[in-house]
């Protein structure tokens, strides 16, 4: 089926395709479903090669971003990605947008020693934005919508059972 949407590019977003998305799920809820496997391979020592669907970065050892520093790389680009698209629903065109994580975490657990979790205990991330002509009502619209819509914001506010079995 064609879309009869008229093309309105805003901040790289396509609002009307956009739009008409929001709609299918609307009236298609399995349509916003996603079930991505991600396998991660090791390569010696902390290094590991991780691809989906053909994708493939490398993370660990002395020369690539570590799987703690991935972690607050997904928060603070997840939220570029939400805050881009919604703006862009907004009308608003962004001049500049920037994303800050920031964390704390021990690592002693992780060698063996006794000590807290090795995860982060506290996660915090602020977003830079220049929109001009945005009112303060149309930045408070945006940053409820924002706090709703992260895919990973929200993953990280809540407990999500983990499962691991180890296959020989």
């Amino acid at each position: 089926m064609e879309s009869m949407a008229t093309e309105e590019i805003i901040n790289g977003t396509n609002v009307a395709e956009f739009r008409e998305f929001v709609e299918q799920v609307r009236k298609d809820p399995s349509k916003a479903e996603r079930n991505p496997k991600i396998v991660a391979q090791w390569l010696g020592g902390s290094r590991a090669r991780v691809e989906r669907e053909g994708v493939v970065i490398h993370m660990g050892g002395d020369q690539d971003p570590s799987a703690m520093w991935m972690f607050l790389a997904s928060l603070a680009a997840c939220d570029v990605e939400v805050v881009a698209t919604h703006a862009s629903v907004l009308g608003l065109k962004i001049e500049n947008l920037e994303v800050e994580a920031t964390g704390h975490f021990d690592i002693r657990r992780l060698l063996g020693l006794d000590g807290p979790g090795p995860g982060y205990d506290r996660i915090a991330y602020t977003v830079r934005l220049r929109a001009p002509g945005a009112t303060k009502e149309q930045i408070e619209q945006l940053r409820a919508k924002c706090e709703r819509a992260s895919p990973v914001g929200d993953s990280l506010g809540r407990a999500i059972p983990l499962r691991l079995s180890i296959e020989t």
